[in-house]
């Protein structure tokens, strides 16, 4: 059993970490903005707690005894997007940096590759509204990047499709940076199944230093 911490708990994404990593026995601290918006997260192995994942004073207590930290955030209301993921991933990363914990993000299909040396967000086909927001996404790869070589980081991609309501299958597919695609040509994932991704990488450490890609 393992203590992990997750940040963003109260998203899509975070909760169905939380629910993946409760299931397979671990310890997990859900770390919201708004303890009272997600009370409904608190239970058996469980402990909901208040967090701003770029103030350095508020991760540090918490990720100091974590073997584990998961970061599954989204920038709220009031949050500028353009600096949100950069400065989250560095807050992360400082505060992690020597604690013994490790990091595992949740990335962004756009800055997947969808050919050699071409991600998904350079191409022309790319939406332009979007534009900002993967950029934003990809620069808190980039501060992973540049964070100090004893931090052991991760970044799982989910597909370009998140099916919301689907069911865990307790199956998926992982690659490398290019995006994955099922036998349709669709690139999709079920938040469930893609939890389950997230926690493996979490217990296994298996692309240290890398983001890899997670679909059907």
């Amino acid at each position: 059993m393992s203590r992990i911490v997750v940040f963003g708990a109260g998203g899509k994404a975070g909760r169905a970490v939380v629910a993946e990593a409760v299931r397979r026995g671990h310890e997990v601290v859900a770390a919201v903005r708004d303890v009272d918006k997600h009370a409904d997260l608190a239970g058996d192995g469980v402990e909901v707690v208040s967090a701003d994942v770029t103030d350095r004073g508020q991760v540090a207590p918490l990720v100091g005894n974590a073997d584990v930290v998961v970061n599954a955030v989204a920038p709220g209301e009031g949050d500028g997007v353009e600096d949100f993921y950069s400065s989250a991933s560095s807050t992360l990363a400082g505060a992690i940096t020597g604690s013994g914990a490790r990091l595992v993000g949740i990335g962004l299909s756009a800055y997947l590759e969808v050919a050699p040396g071409v991600r998904a967000m350079d191409t022309p086909e790319f939406p332009a509204q979007f534009a900002g927001f993967a950029k934003a996404h990809a620069a808190g790869l980039d501060a992973l990047r540049a964070a100090p070589s004893e931090l052991t980081w991760s970044v799982v991609v989910p597909a370009m499709e998140f099916l919301p309501d689907a069911p865990r299958t307790g199956s998926y597919r992982s690659g490398d940076t290019g995006l994955l695609a099922d036998a349709e040509g669709v690139s999709r994932i079920s938040y469930a199944d893609f939890a389950i991704a997230v926690v493996d990488e979490a217990e296994r450490n298996a692309h240290p230093g890398a983001h890899f890609a997670v679909a059907y």
